[in-house]
């Protein structure tokens, strides 16, 4: 069977099963592992944008819970179904079911299920602590991989690089799943935050590839933005490329967004040839006599002022429309001025004496390396670093 028609035939059985679980989620005789089975090709199918499957996915979760308290005590002591109780936890299920079922006849390890529960109800710090020497690899992997996507939660913040290597065990383990498409969501801000454009690149293409329909894309947007833009990711013009080819996959508005606060931060942070890239890019996608376009024309400005085409630029910033400009811009198109004339200052020298018919040399690049006194003083009256943090992601 090719792979398109593959797909095709995967996604009708998906919606299938989402419909069915809807009106009848299983036979009244299943086992609980074929009940969370069932739940878990709903929720896959989630994964591929079946709206359905999102629209009655929890109906099912609370109809597995009423099977589950109906079900003879014995069943629970089939490892099987002592592990599906564990997954369906860790899928949404309700925790206040699984305390009202036979405990002493669960089969299943004591951390995992007492771990498992810890997370769903809220006691983080406790489920760090039962969770945290559990080697996903090392256990079914139906239960390994939802273990790993909770383990990369529960140490994004103290323990990131453990949580990226458990979140590279939850894709790993269960590839094709709502679980992999959680984990790729998750570790991508992680990886932002690390610094890894690798591995941000990688990560973003393998959504795109797998994922891109899913009811959950915006999210991933949201957490792709904000690792891109509160880091240095995009800060290095020699992968300028790869960067607007990942923004080429958000659509228009976003992308526009992007790019300015992209320029904005570059040129906090003195990266004046990112500056240039990213406003070259926002004036071709705003429209004219837009808050958008005076923004691009600034940071376009601000990029030639401070380099090599320091009058034209110095007219372009001249030339804005204030008005057009939040507060903070003004800020800091006043500070961009003022340290272009002190750049200029500094160049020319007051003792330089120039003739009536030759106007002051425009040098033919200035390196801001050499000038870190006065951008740092740019800096430190408008806190435009903490600012930039605080801004509302597209």
């Amino acid at each position: 069977m090719t792979r398109p028609l593959l797909r095709t035939v995967l996604s009708m059985l998906l919606s299938l099963a989402a419909t069915r679980a809807f009106s009848d989620p299983a036979p009244s005789s299943g086992e609980p592992y074929e009940l969370v089975r069932a739940l878990q090709a709903v929720q896959d199918g989630i994964a591929n944008g079946d709206t359905a499957a999102h629209g009655s996915h929890i109906a099912l979760i609370r109809q597995i819970g009423e099977k589950f308290l109906a079900a003879d005590p014995t069943v629970w002591s089939s490892p099987q179904n002592g592990q599906a109780l564990v997954i369906y936890l860790l899928s949404g299920g309700a925790p206040q079911i699984v305390r009202k079922l036979p405990r002493d006849k669960i089969n299943v390890d004591k951390a995992l299920f007492d771990g498992a529960l810890a997370y769903v109800e809220g006691r983080q710090d406790e489920a760090r602590e039962l969770l945290k020497d559990v080697k996903p690899r090392t256990i079914a992997s139906g239960m390994g991989g939802q273990v790993a996507l909770v383990q990369g939660a529960l140490f994004a913040r103290s323990e990131a690089s453990l949580a990226i290597e458990r979140l590279d065990d939850a894709r790993l383990l269960l590839p094709g799943t709502l679980v992999e498409e959680a984990a790729l969501r998750r570790e991508i801000l992680l990886v932002g935050q690390a610094e890894d454009f690798d591995k941000f690149e990688f990560l973003t293409l393998a959504y795109i590839r797998h994922y891109r329909n899913s009811v959950y894309a915006g999210d991933f947007w949201q957490r792709f933005s904000t690792g891109l833009t509160q880091s240095n990711l995009a800060l290095d013009d020699r992968r300028f490329a790869r960067v607007s080819a990942l923004l080429e996959q958000v659509d228009r508005a976003s992308r526009l967004k992007l790019y300015l606060v992209i320029a904005r931060g570059a040129l906090i942070r003195g990266k004046l040839a990112v500056v240039s890239l990213a406003a070259e890019r926002a004036l071709t996608l705003s429209a004219d006599a837009t808050p958008d376009r005076e923004r691009a024309h600034f940071y376009r400005g601000a990029s030639r002022a401070l380099t090599d085409e320091y009058d034209g630029g110095f007219a372009e910033l001249k030339a804005l429309d204030r008005s057009k400009l939040a507060e903070r811009d003004v800020l800091l198109l006043n500070a961009t001025l003022q340290l272009a004339l002190d750049i200029r200052k500094s160049i020319t020298g007051p003792a330089v004496v120039m003739s009536a018919d030759k106007p002051p040399p425009t040098p033919a690049r200035i390196d801001l390396a050499s000038s870190n006194a006065m951008l740092a003083r740019a800096k430190s009256q408008l806190g435009e670093l903490e600012l930039l943090t605080r801004d509302h992601r597209p």
